[in-house]
């Protein structure tokens, strides 16, 4: 049976060679910790950090590496930002297209801390008038924070406009670039970004357990830490030191899944981001057309292929989505995701919850080989519970 792999907004399942030989390598040969020792395997272990930090650098166009914080992964970095940052009674503008690694921290600040949040609401394409988020802003606004790409139907939110709004209102932005770092130029100094959120391991080709965040200075001053240890400098205090990035880097480094994600991100440089769009549009217009094609299918995307991610959705008319997805992989081998993708408000601002969705998400390792077989498998499924 054909293996199709379509879940690349959730994990790339499929790394580059040079990923899986960094890991190994880091594993075998610099299985110590970074920054903990003279000797020559902790001081390779420290150049193999470096290194990552250097080539995020050059893909987000960052100033000054050390603004660049390691974490486990995106949802550690939002968190991190929103505890270390808001205060009782802050309000915090946020959209309504967001992931739960935004929604719950939210909800919880609201409860425990009075925190206010408005939740600007987006269109049934996932579209949002940055003009709404300015409408939004109050004396006591301390953040706006939005998804730049949805992770059910693709959508990329005007960033550069939303950018402006903040610096023109003095009020820190940050952005969720869960589904875009690796895809689109994030030009994290010419946008003027204060946070810029990223994960490793989905298209930045690194490991599960990798990610982090770039800070402006202003955000890097204002955001205290929240997990506090030893960082490898300053050992004689027992306080925090504030330099970057030890400020927020306590404990010791994932050191080979670090090395992963800048294996992951030097692939992403020596392709390029442009090859990349243009490879996987191409796959996003093939599904899109193919799909249309279909009777009892409802497709969910932003309604121009070339203004969101390779994510769409899709329902089937007499299917429940669970079980579609689960027809497709023991079937046909197509490994996609279904239901409610932890984004509940997402789907009530599209209209498909609580049912939810599948979801086909492309990846640079897709070819349209993938995508003729999968809208192939589709037609079969839509028709079988159609007749």
């Amino acid at each position: 049976m054909k293996k199709c792999y379509l879940d690349n907004a959730s994990t790339t399942q499929t790394k580059p060679a040079s990923v899986y030989q960094a890991v190994n390598d880091t594993m075998q040969h610099n299985g110590c910790s970074p920054s903990r020792g003279g000797y020559g395997c902790a001081i390779e272990a420290g150049r193999k950090i470096l290194d990552a930090r250097s080539a995020l650098a050059r893909l987000f166009n960052v100033a000054d590496s050390r603004y660049i914080v390691f974490t486990p992964g995106i949802t550690w970095s939002i968190n991190m930002v929103l505890l270390g940052l808001l205060k009782e009674g802050d309000h915090v503008i946020t959209t309504s297209m967001e992931h739960n690694a935004v929604t719950r921290p939210l909800r919880c600040l609201e409860q425990e801390k009075q925190i206010e949040v408005s939740w600007v609401k987006a269109n049934a394409l996932g579209q949002i008038d940055p003009g709404q988020i300015e409408q939004e802003i109050r004396a006591k606004t301390r953040l706006i924070l939005v998804n730049h790409a949805s992770n059910i139907i693709g959508t990329i939110l005007p960033l550069a406009e939303i950018a402006e709004i903040s610096r023109r209102n003095k009020v820190l932005l940050m952005a969720d670039c869960a589904q875009t770092a690796g895809y689109c130029d994030l030009d994290f100094q010419n946008l003027g970004l204060d946070i810029l959120a990223f994960t490793g391991h989905k298209a930045l080709y690194g490991p599960p357990g990798t990610g982090g965040m770039i800070l402006s200075e202003r955000a890097a001053r204002e955001i205290k830490p929240v997990i506090q240890g030893g960082t490898g400098s300053s050992s004689a205090s027992q306080l925090q030191p504030e330099m970057m990035p030890e400020k927020f880097e306590s404990g010791t480094h994932n050191t080979p899944g670090i090395a992963g994600l800048g294996a992951g991100v030097k692939f992403v440089l020596d392709i390029g981001l442009e090859n990349i769009r243009r490879h996987e549009q191409a796959l996003l217009e093939q599904l899109v057309a193919g799909l249309r094609e279909i009777p009892f299918v409802t497709i969910y995307y932003s309604g121009n292929t070339e203004k969101q991610v390779p994510t769409i959705s899709i329902t089937i008319e007499n299917l429940d989505m669970g079980e579609a997805s689960i027809l497709l992989d023991e079937r046909y081998g197509i490994m996609t995701r279904s239901g409610i993708h932890c984004a509940p408000i997402s789907h009530q601002t599209i209209g498909t919850f609580p049912l939810g969705t599948i979801r086909l998400s492309i990846g640079y390792f897709n070819t349209p080989a993938d995508i003729s077989y999968t809208v192939q498998a589709i037609t079969e499924l839509a028709k079988e519970y159609n007749k």
